[in-house]
C-alpha cells in the first residue's frame, strides 16, 4: 500500500511531488514481518469527515507497522469522493462492499473471495462495535480469527454506542484482542467480565492519519490569502446531530422534538464560547479564523452561530468555508493552522495527527469519547463544556498564539505517545496473524 499522488492514481505521474504527504513528524517503524490477508471491517458513513477518518488511520497503522500484510478494505460507504481519495492514497488497496448473512448468503462474488482469501477479520476503529453483525457472520462463515481495534463500548448506550449487550458481549470474548479507543470502556468491558480476548487500550485510529494534500483545499487557502499557523480553524456542533434531517432513523415525532429542544436551548451558549476564541485571536494576533463542517449539516449552522454573532470588528478576518468537505481536505488545511478549536471530537484528532494544536469542546451528549483526550494526555486542551467558559478558551487560545512553539511541542509529545501505544498493540496484532496463518 504504497502512497502515491491523487494525479498518479490517475496517471499524471508528473505531478507525484505536488501533493506532499501530510502528517506530524512522528515516524513508525514496522513492528513485525509477519505475512498474512487481512479484511479490514471499516467506513461507517460519509456525512462525517471523522468516520471517514478512521478507515485510511487505520490503513496506515497496518501499512506503516505491519507492511508485509496485504489489507483488503469491506466498506460500505464509498460515497463523496470517498473511495477516490482511497485509492489516490493507497492504490493497490483492494475494496470489497456489500453484506453477508449469518447463513452465509453473500451479496456478491467479490466479497465472498475477500472472505476465502483473507486469514483474519479486523474490525476498524468507531464510535462503537458498528459492524457487529458482519463480524458474525465472519465467525459463522468461516470459523476463522477476528479482532477489534480502537472502539468505544459503553455499559448502558449513549450517542453512536451499542449497550453491551449479551449478544455483544459473545462477540468480543470470541475475538483475539479487544482494543478500546478510551480507558472507560476497557473498564466497561472489564467490568461485566468480559473474558478470552487480550483486553486493551488503543487510541482512535484517526490519530494515525496521513494523507496527500488536498489540491481544492490549497487553493481555497490561496484564495482567502490564509498563511501557515497565521488562523485558527472553528467547527459547530449542536448537541444533538439531527440525524433524522440525513437518514431513516426509527426516531419518533417526540423524541425528535425533545433533541431539537436541547439543540435549540444550547446552541447560542456553546458558540459563545467559540466566538470568544474566535475574538480573542483575531484582536490579539491581526489573524484569521476559519469556520469549517465536521458534517454535513453544519455548513448550514456556522454563519447563524458563529459568524453573524461577532463583532464587526472581528467579522472582517473570518473565513467561511460553506461547503462540505472530506477527510483530506480538511486535514490539508488543519495542518496550515495554529489551532483547531472545535465542539466536535475528531477535527482535533484529525489536527493532532498533523502536528497542530488542537481543543475539543465536549458536549455531554457526545457520549464517553471526550475521556480519549485525558487517555492521550491533552487534558489541558479537554474542555466539557458545561464546565467550560467562554473565557477559559480565550485564554487557551491566547497561550497558543503567545507561546506556539510550546504548543506545538505538547502535540506532538502526544502523538510520540500514542505512537508509543500503536507499536506495543501491534504486537499483539502481529501475534494473533501469526497464529493465523501457522500450519
Amino acid at each position: 500500500m504504497q502512497n502515491i499522488s491523487r494525479r498518479a492514481c490517475l496517471a499524471q505521474l508528473a505531478a507525484v511531488t505536488s501533493l506532499p504527504l501530510i502528517s506530524s513528524a512522528f515516524a513508525a517503524e514496522a513492528v513485525s514481518d509477519v505475512r498474512s490477508t487481512v479484511l479490514l471491517r471499516s467506513g461507517w458513513q460519509t456525512v462525517n469527515i471523522g468516520d471517514i477518518a478512521h478507515t485510511p488511520g487505520v490503513l496506515q497503522l497496518m501499512q506503516d507497522y505491519l507492511p508485509n500484510v496485504e489489507v483488503i478494505l469491506w466498506s460500505n460507504a464509498l460515497d463523496r469522493g470517498v473511495r477516490e481519495m482511497l485509492l489516490a492514497n493507497y492504490p493497490q488497496l483492494k475494496i470489497v462492499s456489500g453484506n453477508v448473512s449469518a447463513a452465509g448468503k453473500f451479496s456478491n462474488e467479490e466479497l465472498q473471495q475477500a472472505f476465502d482469501q483473507a486469514d483474519f477479520l479486523l474490525h476498524g476503529s468507531g464510535p462503537s462495535v458498528v459492524a457487529a453483525r458482519d463480524i458474525d457472520s465472519w465467525r459463522k462463515v468461516t470459523g476463522k480469527p477476528y479482532g477489534i481495534l480502537g472502539v468505544t463500548i459503553t455499559a448502558q448506550g449513549e450517542a453512536a454506542s451499542r449497550k453491551l449487550s449479551p449478544q455483544l458481549q459473545s462477540l468480543l470474548e470470541g475475538a483475539d484482542f479487544v482494543f478500546t479507543r478510551e480507558k472507560r470502556s476497557l473498564q466497561n468491558v472489564k467490568e461485566v467480565g468480559v473474558a478470552g480476548p487480550y483486553l486493551g487500550f488503543a487510541p482512535d485510529g484517526t490519530f494515525h492519519l496521513k494523507l496527500k494534500e488536498s489540491e481544492a483545499t490549497q487553493a481555497f487557502i490561496a484564495e482567502n490569502d490564509l498563511e501557515p499557523r497565521k488562523f485558527i480553524v472553528c467547527v459547530p456542533r449542536l448537541r444533538y446531530t439531527p440525524y433524522h434531517k440525513i437518514r431513516k432513523t426509527g426516531l419518533d415525532s417526540k423524541e425528535i422534538a425533545r433533541r431539537e429542544a436541547v439543540n435549540e436551548a444550547h446552541a447560542e451558549e456553546d458558540h459563545a464560547k467559540l466566538r470568544a476564541a474566535i475574538i480573542a485571536w483575531v484582536r490579539q494576533t491581526g489573524g484569521k479564523a476559519v469556520l469549517c463542517p465536521e458534517m454535513t449539516y453544519q455548513v448550514e449552522i456556522m454563519r447563524p452561530l458563529l459568524f453573524d454573532p461577532l463583532p464587526e470588528d472581528v467579522k472582517k478576518n473570518v473565513v467561511l468555508h460553506e461547503k462540505y468537505w472530506i477527510t483530506d481536505d480538511a486535514a490539508t488545511l488543519y495542518a496550515d493552522a495554529a489551532a483547531v478549536i472545535s465542539c466536535e471530537c475528531h477535527s482535533p484528532i484529525i489536527a493532532a495527527a498533523v502536528g497542530t494544536p488542537c481543543m475539543y469542546l465536549h458536549q455531554p451528549e457526545d457520549g464517553i469519547k471526550g475521556n480519549m483526550w485525558r487517555d492521550v494526555g491533552l487534558n489541558a486542551w479537554y474542555f466539557p463544556i458545561e464546565e467550560t467558559s467562554g473565557d477559559d478558551v480565550a485564554a487557551a487560545t491566547a497561550e497558543i498564539a503567545a507561546d506556539f512553539p510550546a504548543a506545538q511541542k505538547r502535540i506532538n509529545d502526544a502523538v510520540a505517545g500514542i505512537e508509543t501505544n500503536y507499536a506495543e498493540n501491534f504486537q499483539v496484532i502481529a501475534e494473533s496473524l501469526k497464529k493465523a496463518t501457522s500450519p
